[in-house]
């Protein structure tokens, strides 16, 4: 028995199938089901009964749900009172991240992190790519990461952010709302700078709709890339919840919707008290900014 295995059996109580069970953690589902066997299996237990399409936990499953749950926080409480009360003796935490989202670490988590917890040295372990990311962490090099979801099953996600790709564009353009992905192929747009993250990662989601825009101002200054906006240059692809002055103009979504969804990775093995830490302050701290955002659009 492991504490993977719990942490798959209680998403399946709480979400009542494997499947949604599976896309909520971002791991793969036969993956998920392989784990909860194996648990029954050790336990000699059946711990889900077949209900409809979903699955319904056994009388030993609730019990065994039950007790999952205490351990799991009993974990969690251990793993944070090591590094709360860790009597002033440092340690290190190593996150992997790619080029493009360099600067969410950079930028605000790791200073605000330091500055919160002293005690706990960070380095930054810079990989070209996802691919390299997941080497990282198999290898030890890394204790966690900040990348794009989904990762291989071999992995544990935990989800942090949602990102919303929109369009901004100037009134009085006739476009549907919402907009379907393909109406971007040969639109003159407002891009950020060649060579880039922020360039390769809109990139990559124009690849994944399948469109060629025609880029008609590239810059890596946000007033700037509003203001060609408002003058009716081109239209801005970029995401929802990074928006600020966008008194005037228009802003849509896409359907199907485009988006990314970035989490916090690790490999299954049980996570050092500073990677346990740093996990449970990244969570608070985008749910406070994203708080703050709400109140912003309300004022």
């Amino acid at each position: 028995m492991n504490l993977r295995q719990l942490r798959y059996v209680v998403a399946t109580a709480d979400h009542g199938t494997m499947t949604s069970a599976a896309q909520a953690l971002y791991v793969a589902q036969p993956a998920l089901s392989r784990a909860v066997r194996e648990l029954e299996r050790e336990l000699g237990v059946e711990l889900f009964a077949r209900s409809g399409r979903g699955v319904v936990l056994t009388a030993v499953g609730e019990q065994v749900v039950r007790q999952a749950r205490i351990a799991l926080e009993a974990v969690e409480a251990i793993e944070a009172l090591a590094v709360t009360g860790g009597e002033g003796r440092s340690a290190e935490l190593r996150v992997a991240t790619t080029p493009v989202l360099e600067a969410e670490l950079a930028g605000w988590l790791i200073p605000r992190f330091a500055r919160e917890r002293p005690v706990v040295r960070i380095r930054m372990v810079r990989c070209p790519g996802r691919e390299a990311v997941a080497a990282a962490l198999r290898s030890g090099r890394a204790d966690l990461a900040l990348a794009d979801l989904p990762v291989p099953g071999d992995l544990t996600a935990h989800p942090i952010e949602h990102r919303e790709v929109v369009l901004v564009s100037p009134p009085g353009l006739e476009l549907r709302e919402p907009l379907p992905p393909a109406a971007l192929d040969g639109m003159r747009l407002v891009l950020p700078a060649r060579g880039g993250p922020r360039r390769a990662e809109l990139e990559a989601v124009l690849a994944r709709a399948g469109a060629s825009p025609v880029p008609v101002v590239e810059s890596d200054d946000p007033r700037t890339r509003l203001d060609r906006v408002r003058d009716g240059t081109g239209c801005l692809l970029w995401y929802r919840n990074q928006l600020e002055d966008t008194h005037g103009l228009v802003v849509r979504s896409f359907t199907p919707p485009l988006s990314r969804m970035i989490g916090l990775v690790h490999t299954p093995r049980r996570l050092s008290p500073a990677a346990r830490d740093f996990l449970t302050f990244v969570k608070d701290a985008v749910r406070e900014r994203r708080g703050a955002g709400r109140v912003r659009e309300h004022t």
